[in-house]
């Protein structure tokens, strides 16, 4: 990108998910939510931190309505929130881990109505140029970004 900043990933907040953490097995199942103990260093990207859990810690694995719009593109899928995350990530001008470690990430460009108006898979570490082309046509007021094997939502960009 022209500018180091003229974008930034974000992270969900933490408060809707608070609740949860520390919940009994049971009383996270009556919300369709699953608790997983981490076992590999990356495989379990936290929606929150935007950094993959590590072994031994736990995370939630829920559905979440990444794209309310009311157009075809509305959109849930299943995210993992760590129960250690404390506080919502906002990387100005740089790709957070979650997304940089990954073999490929769908972006997928938004109006501000929420249609979709342009989407690239690229790899993790060769998501900037993509989100410069992206943010170049004026029609882009937002990207969100998926991990492209199984579709989960990964993290929203927007211009900085």
């Amino acid at each position: 990108m022209s500018a180091s900043n003229a974008y930034v990933v974000s992270g969900l907040p933490v408060e809707p998910f608070r609740h949860l953490f520390g919940l009994s097995g049971e009383a996270l199942a009556e919300q369709h939510v699953v608790r997983m103990t981490v076992d590999a260093p990356i495989g379990f990207p936290c929606r929150v931190t935007l950094e993959d859990a590590q072994p031994g810690e736990t995370v939630l694995l829920l559905n979440y309505e990444h794209q309310p719009a009311e157009t075809p593109y509305r959109s849930a899928h299943a995210i993992f929130v760590s129960e250690a995350a404390t506080q919502t990530r906002r990387a100005v001008g740089e790709i957070p881990s979650a997304l940089a470690v990954r073999k490929a990430i769908s972006l997928r460009a938004f109006d501000e109505a929420g249609m979709m108006v342009d989407a690239e898979i690229a790899s993790g570490d060769a998501l900037e140029p993509v989100i410069a082309r992206m943010f170049a046509a004026p029609e882009v007021a937002y990207i969100h970004a998926h991990n492209a094997g199984r579709g989960c939502y990964a993290a929203r960009i927007d211009r900085a």
